[in-house]
């Protein structure tokens, strides 16, 4: 009874903690920096405004490597796109220049893993594997066990084509977005478009490659 109470409030614990992280992400990531543009845009012109609603993400991205020594996909996506858009902000363009610029960077993350599944080395199974290596040496045993084992790396290549395709998709809809929505609206669903793709692959990612390796490593004991 007591360890199923312990249970719970540790469960909780963890839901409220993931809850919070999810609440301040999207500030940082997207009610900040349209508050910032929304009033800015008036005052300093599109294109200074939207520069300076990058602030919050790039501040959230570096707080979180700070804190857990690591930087996750969405701060990936955000740290890079943001470049991006800096660099067209230097080279010159209007306001859907730097959008377009700054959503191409989720299809070019696309493109690699779609070309990492193309050249037989599934992106996947890198991630996976250096998963396991941070988990201990006997994870990238079972691992590394695995690498050449069929079924198993054709599971990797799936998902390594779903995240290909899946960022790619998000991509083209954000890309053709930019022309057809205005810029406020743009920045209140572009944003959620890409992060919930990547959201879904995620927790999809989570369920199914640790799957896949219980079932290749059932397979490999039983031979």
């Amino acid at each position: 009874m007591n360890a199923s109470k312990t249970e719970q409030g540790g469960l909780a614990a963890l839901v409220r903690i993931h809850a919070l992280k999810a609440v301040l992400e999207a500030v940082f990531n997207f009610i900040l920096p349209f508050l910032i543009y929304n009033y800015g845009s008036g005052r300093y012109g599109n294109v200074d405004a939207l520069m300076a609603a990058s602030a919050p993400p790039v501040f959230w991205s570096m707080a979180t490597f700070i804190r857990e020594r690591k930087i996750d996909a969405i701060s990936i996506l955000v740290i890079a796109g943001i470049v991006l858009s800096l660099l067209a902000f230097a080279g010159g363009g209007g306001v859907r220049f730097l959008q377009l610029r700054e959503n191409l960077v989720t299809g070019l993350v696309g493109l690699v893993f779609l070309g990492s599944a193309a050249i037989g080395k599934p992106l996947i199974y890198q991630l996976a594997r250096a998963g396991a290596r941070r988990r201990g040496a006997d994870n990238l045993a079972v691992i590394e066990a695995l690498r050449d084992e069929g079924r198993f790396r054709n599971d990797l290549t799936a998902a390594t084509l779903a995240w290909g395709f899946g960022l790619v998709a998000a991509c083209a809809l954000n890309c053709t977005l930019v022309f057809i929505v205005s810029i406020k609206q743009f920045m209140l669903i572009g944003g959620p478009i890409s992060y919930g793709v990547i959201g879904l692959l995620t927790a999809w990612t989570f369920w199914f490659v640790p799957r896949a390796v219980r079932l290749a490593e059932a397979r490999r004991i039983a031979r």
